[in-house]
């Protein structure tokens, strides 16, 4: 039925289907890979929680992930850097259901808004590294001495109008007096 249709819309009957993931983590996870073959992964971050498709709570590590799935997911990213031939600071991202299965869904190849948790759980400053890195140094750490520690969390405020069903407003100082409005009313 779904061939036939597609055949009659398009002119041709070949579709493509993708998988359907229940309750969805959004987990992605720091790489740093430099020009000599050298990738290493700095830990992952759980930005599940998401408004308008935008990642609004950022927390390292995730706190849904055990370590042998950390493993996994880890080195899967490591090897999908190596696999392209990439190099730089960049981030590997995935989905992961809730039977633990994870699937690539984009790398991102720059340093993302939310880096410094991860900078602050691993005490590595991506940004110097990635400078490094793109002045053609070698990665100075071995996996094994990259041991993340502590929980780190990033919020991201939105300016928004709640009276205008919740449209951005980038006035100053807009979100100071929507808090100070809601304190005030109650």
């Amino acid at each position: 039925m779904v061939k036939q249709e597609a055949k009659a819309a398009f002119s041709d009957d070949e579709i493509y289907m993708e998988k359907f993931i229940k309750k969805p983590r959004h987990i992605e996870v720091q790489i740093l890979a430099d020009d000599y073959g050298n990738v290493i992964y700095l830990g992952e971050r759980d930005c599940t929680v998401q408004r308008r498709h935008q990642k609004v709570l950022e927390e390292a590590p995730s706190p849904v992930i055990d370590h042998k799935l950390r493993n996994k997911i880890c080195e899967a990213a490591v090897k999908a850097a190596k696999v392209a031939g990439y190099t730089s600071a960049g981030t590997v991202e995935f989905l992961v259901d809730e039977n633990n299965n994870f699937y690539f869904m984009e790398m991102n190849t720059r340093i993302q808004v939310e880096h410094p948790i991860t900078e602050e759980n691993t005490g590595i400053d991506l940004i110097k590294a990635q400078i490094k890195i793109a002045a053609g140094e070698k990665i100075d750490l071995k996996q094994s001495k990259v041991v993340p520690q502590g929980h780190s969390i990033e919020c991201r405020i939105n300016a928004e109008k709640p009276e205008k069903n919740f449209r951005p407003s980038p006035r100053k100082n807009n979100w100071v007096k929507f808090a100070w409005w809601k304190w005030n009313k109650n």
